[in-house]
């Protein structure tokens, strides 16, 4: 019975569950939709102007695996801080690829994380989504982290629940395609509501732009 009440346990088996479903019955015949390149995602986008643009490093595609990334600083003047935005994108799931939560990646490059919640911000021509609310701190330098994993069909928060979509959309629609889109913003002045709402505000103004070229 104590098995039972670890949800940790419980969590990470219908994780192998869900992943040994998408291995024994996903079907044979996958759809691998066309995809328009991320680089083509506009420079400028409602007042925000892309001022630096990073082509991921060799050893961490090799190690990511993703079809295509997108790797950029979006500055608007009527704000105080920039704003890093990263995608990434999948065409298959199949062969065990799947992309990597920020969670993870971001302590082993040294930012260690203080608070981790969930965000809803309401987007046009999406409604309410929920993402990722996460904050990190590498020395004196604080950021606000959003991210979510993103398929033609919804956007998901929980890395389990991005799982267990994974195979209900290989079996009703032959498709595992997904993405996941990370926004950073730093804390300045250790204003962390600002940044918050700034993290949230971008969001808004540049997912349903963007959202053209991810997994439709």
């Amino acid at each position: 019975m104590n098995f039972l009440r670890n949800k940790t346990i419980i969590a990470v088996s219908c994780l192998l569950l869900a992943e040994s479903m998408v291995f024994y019955a996903y079907p044979k015949t996958e759809i691998i939709p066309l995809s328009r390149p991320l680089t083509e995602i506009p420079k400028d986008i409602n007042g925000w102007h892309m001022t630096q643009q990073s082509e991921m490093d060799a050893e961490v595609q090799a190690l990511l695996k993703a079809d295509d990334t997108v790797n950029r600083v979006y500055a608007n003047p009527n704000e105080k801080m920039a704003v890093s935005f990263y995608a990434a994108f999948f065409k298959t799931q199949r062969t065990g690829v799947a992309p990597h939560s920020p969670k993870v990646c971001l302590p082993g490059a040294g930012w260690v994380p203080s608070e981790s919640t969930y965000k809803t911000i309401d987007v046009e021509g999406r409604g309410p989504i929920t993402v990722n609310q996460y904050v990190v701190s590498r020395g004196s330098h604080k950021s606000v982290v959003l991210y979510w994993y993103q398929n033609h069909k919804r956007v998901v928060a929980n890395e389990y629940a991005a799982k267990v979509w994974t195979v209900v959309d290989a079996m009703r629609y032959r498709r595992s395609d997904t993405s996941m889109v990370r926004v950073i913003v730093p804390v300045v002045d250790e204003d962390l509501a600002s940044s918050e709402a700034l993290a949230a505000k971008f969001v808004q103004q540049v997912l349903p732009t963007a959202s053209q070229y991810l997994p439709q």
